[in-house]
Formats: structure tokens, sequence, C-alpha cells
């Protein structure tokens, strides 16, 4: 499933696509995709111009000029393609090893006013379309639930150990845990850890004081995170099977990982000797380096 900068990867490059275009048509090609779209959904987006395009957690939100927000989530093959007016075609988060082409794959099209069609598809149908009041949104059963934002101001050392305090949790389920902090996933969470050189098997409760005050683990961790995230939005997210971002080119992250997918290889920090290693963690599987993340 995309994470955070891949997700923010296809918002940067839908943007200028979307934003101040309005919708002419919509194609809706079922009714549902994880869950059933919204009622009346084309009809209720034909005619409404985009006014922003956000994201939070790993949703995108179109903002609309009659308030309502359009919510989309790729799930675990969702993709946009564009066809521009000019005829040129560019495809934000296409993916590297196109699927086979078959209609029943392509949901939903919505034709904008310029003459553009964004394309939607969605081989397993994981993904998320619905149609929310801005005024409703952060109450939402998809949202209301969600910690903070990795990459914002609010999330801070002294926000973490608060939050940390106590925990018995490894401290690589807290960071996935999406209540806590909101987008990271296991790919991210994994290279943050070796950064800060802190064992994922850790106790989170350890990384705050009994107060809930933050020491220097988490500190360098709150950095590692922040670093490791901006960092793999730059090079346009990590193309692991079959991700590409805005211009057709593959992400490039994947080239850095210090241990993501390296089990048995050399660790990456400099002067360290040790091999990476995966375990399972919550089913998930977490790679470090157990020579120098303690």
């Amino acid at each position: 499933m995309p994470e955070l900068p891949e997700v923010e990867t296809v918002r940067r490059g839908l943007e200028p696509i979307l934003v101040g275009n309005a919708f002419a048509r919509v194609e809706q090609r079922r009714p549902d995709l994880r869950f059933p779209l919204p009622p009346e959904f084309g009809a209720r987006l034909e005619g409404r111009t985009v006014e922003a395009l956000d994201r939070r957690a790993k949703y995108l939100l179109a903002r609309l000029d009659d308030g309502e927000v359009l919510v989309m989530h790729l799930g675990m093959t969702g993709r946009f393609a564009i066809d521009k007016a000019n005829g040129d075609a560019a495809a934000p988060g296409r993916f590297a090893h196109r699927p086979k082409a078959t209609p029943k794959h392509e949901h939903i099209v919505f034709h904008l006013g310029d003459g553009t069609a964004v394309r939607y598809s969605d081989t397993r149908r994981f993904g998320i379309m619905d149609l929310i009041p801005g005024a409703m949104l952060d109450g939402h059963a998809l949202f209301k639930g969600l910690g903070v934002e990795p990459l914002g101001d609010d999330f801070t050392p002294a926000w973490f150990a608060s939050k940390l305090k106590g925990k018995a949790t490894s401290i690589k389920a807290a960071l996935l845990d999406q209540r806590l902090i909101a987008g990271l996933g296991n790919i991210y969470a994994c290279e943050a850890l070796h950064r800060a050189g802190i064992s994922p098997l850790k106790l989170a409760g350890t990384l705050a004081t009994k107060s809930g005050k933050p020491t220097k683990k988490t500190e360098t961790l709150v950095d590692g995170i922040k670093t490791v995230l901006t960092s793999a939005i730059k090079a346009g997210g990590s193309s692991l099977r079959d991700y590409r971002h805005t211009d057709g080119r593959l992400g490039r992250f994947q080239h850095r990982f210090k241990v993501y997918g390296r089990e048995g290889k050399p660790c990456r920090r400099t002067g360290c000797n040790g091999v990476v290693r995966r375990i399972v963690q919550s089913g998930r599987s977490t790679f470090y380096c157990p020579t120098c993340q303690r």
C-alpha cells in the first residue's frame, strides 16, 4: 500500500490538474469500491470546482466550491491516469509494471472543464471515494480517530513523549498506530528507527521519562521520522512493486534504504559491522540492525 510520501507525490501531481478546474462530467462504472460510493456521486460532482487539494494521512482531500470534500484513498492498487486536453499523458503514482488493461478495472473517470480526463483504476478495489461536508470532516468515521501529522508542527518530542508515557507496546507498534501518528507506514517506520539508532523491539514507554517528558531518544526519533519522510517525498517516494510518481519516472528513495528489504545484508551505518535482520511484529516485517539499534 502506498505510504505517506507516495500519496503526497500523487497529490502534488494531481494538484495542478484539479485545482481551479471543474468537473464537467463523471463516469461512474460501478456502484462501489471498498465501500459503496455516495448516492448521486457523479451528479453531486458535476459543475463543482476544486478549490484545493490537500492530504490527511493517506487520504487525498479535494475541497469543492460548495463546501463538500471529495475524499480519495488509493488502497492497495488504486491509481490515477491523466489524459491532458492537449493529448499528452501523465500519471501521478502510475504503476511501474502496468497491470493488464481491462475496462472493468477503470471504475471512475472525471472529465474536467478544460477537456482533461482523470481516470481512476483499481484492480483489487480496496480504494475509497466519498463526499463529506467540509465542516463534518474531522468528526467523520474515516478521520476522527487519526493522530497527528508527522510532518506537522504539532509532532514534537514533547507531544510524542506525552503519548508514549506508560506504553507497554514496542516502539515499532506505536509508530504504526494511526491513532498516534497518521500516515506513517512500515517502510518509513523501519528507516526512521534505524536512523535514530533505536531497536524496534524497545518498549515505547522507555522513550519518555516517568513524568512523560522527552528523552534524547525521543528527540532523535522525531527528527528521524521527519527527515526520512521529507527525503522520501523529495525523491518521489519508493518504487518497490509497481509505483511511479507524477512524470512517469520511478521513485528513487528505495535506493537509499538503510534496512528495509535488506535482510542479511551489511548495515549501511558508517562504522557499523552489523547485518540487517528481519523479524515479524504484529504480522508485519520489520528490518533492523541488532548491532547499532539499541
